[in-house]
């Protein structure tokens, strides 16, 4: 099992940039790749960007992809999400998930094992 935390969300202005985390505990971090996903009021929780175990291979949404970096460093069990030209639209909770089965991740939401808590990211227009 591993437990996730998120932070580094906040209040940003539209065109402003954040840089996610997302530390890992538990079982070794490495042997999980990872993802991160979003929830907007009202909506249903949508992939936005994945990556394999050892960091080699990254994947994004069509909606973040040029202005979203997802990367990891297995050494410091911490996940990121560097986000760039920030949109109202990017405004939801993000989460990191962790999946134990699929070395490059997965686009959907049940492929995932273990969840963090979430981190606001609020983009003013």
């Amino acid at each position: 099992q591993v437990q996730l935390v998120e932070s580094g969300g906040g209040l940003v202005q539209a065109g402003g940039s954040l840089t996610l985390s997302c530390v890992a505990s538990g079982r070794t971090f490495s042997t999980y790749a990872m993802g991160w996903f979003r929830q907007a009021p009202g909506k249903e929780r949508e992939y936005v960007a994945r990556i394999s175990r050892d960091g080699s291979s990254t994947y994004y949404a069509d909606s973040v992809k040029g202005r979203f970096a997802i990367s990891r460093d297995n050494a410091k069990d911490t996940l990121y999400l560097q986000m760039n030209t920030l949109k109202p639209e990017d405004t939801a909770v993000y989460y990191c998930a962790a999946d134990r089965d699929w070395t490059y991740g997965s686009i959907y939401r049940r492929d995932y094992d273990y969840w963090g808590q979430g981190t606001q990211v609020t983009v003013s227009s």
